[in-house]
């Protein structure tokens, strides 16, 4: 009997002493040096947000004051800065931008699936394959080293002079242009997430019985895409900014709408706020981007922290 109820009350947590169920053992609390280490760090970090806030704020009052005291501030004020021809100009401007805005969404779509394929060529085993790999590998050496702007006027000229399309607006083969381009770019950013996969996963699926395109899809792409994800939404912030360089071909976009606005006003502040408004465009997805790096990183040398 006294065996049996040693077990017992062994066996008893600390919530099962008493009646009313509370411990008789006192709540943890840091100790003092761990308190003192706390605060120690928090007066570092406000010394730190302090420092960092009146740096900011003497570097800007410096740069303000070097540029507002050049002898051709007031003219440069004038001419990129002028608040009436920014309001002006700013519905045209709008109006391009939704275009670009068009272009982006059915681009970004388009680089996706078109850069999906060309790394799946690219990692295709066996020699039987050799002309598939060889083609892709040809295609991004190829538009990777062209710079965007020839590849819109080949295909914004080029192709339309050869009749073998009704006409299209001109927007479209800016689509196409930017959607060779950038495949290229991202083709390479899927390859390197592919192969980062280790070769077990690939085995294990065969071993299960899945096919090259079921192991591909099911478990290769997946893991390669988170892999991949922040590099995938910094290129499509470049994508957001080159998107502007369709004006080349005279469609009627926000850079487009600036230029006429500049010719009109004879101000380069039409400019400006078109390069405001990519930039708003644009910010959305940056903190996103940072984001989702910082956590990759830490997730990934999170092992590595002693």
């Amino acid at each position: 009997m006294v065996a049996e109820s040693t077990k017992a009350g062994a066996s008893r947590g600390p919530t099962d002493l008493g009646a009313s169920g509370a411990s008789n053992e006192p709540a943890w609390r840091p100790s003092d040096l761990e308190l003192s280490r706390r605060t120690f760090r928090r007066k570092q970090t406000r010394r730190s947000v302090l420092i960092s806030a009146v740096s900011t704020i003497v570097f800007a009052a410096l740069l303000l004051w070097a540029v507002a005291g050049s002898p051709g501030w007031a003219k440069v004020r004038e001419s990129f800065f002028d608040p009436e021809v920014a309001l002006a100009s700013l519905p045209r401007i709008l109006e391009g931008l939704w275009l670009n805005i068009q272009v982006l969404m059915v681009a970004a779509i388009g680089v996706v699936i078109v850069a999906l394929l060309l790394a799946s060529m690219r990692t295709l085993r066996g020699p039987v394959y050799f002309p598939l790999r060889a083609l892709a590998a040809g295609y991004t050496d190829l538009f990777r080293g062209m710079p965007l702007i020839i590849v819109l006027y080949l295909v914004g000229y080029g192709i339309p002079g050869l009749d073998f399309f009704p006409r299209v607006p001109v927007a479209v083969w800016g689509t196409i242009a930017l959607i060779l381009t950038y495949s290229a770019y991202v083709s390479e950013v899927f390859r390197a997430g592919i192969e980062a996969v280790h070769p077990s996963q690939r085995l294990a699926a065969r071993s299960l019985g899945l096919g090259h395109g079921q192991t591909m899809r099911r478990v290769v792409l997946p893991q390669a895409l988170r892999k991949v994800t922040p590099a995938l939404m910094n290129d499509f912030v470049a994508m957001q900014k080159d998107v502007g360089l369709i004006s080349v071909l005279g469609a009627m976009d926000a850079v487009r709408a600036a230029q006429i606005e500049t010719a009109h006003y004879f101000n380069f502040t039409p400019y400006v706020v078109a390069g405001l408004l990519f930039v708003l465009l644009a910010w959305p997805m940056i903190p996103p981007t940072d984001w989702l790096s910082a956590r990759m990183r830490v997730r990934e040398q999170g092992g590595s922290i002693v």
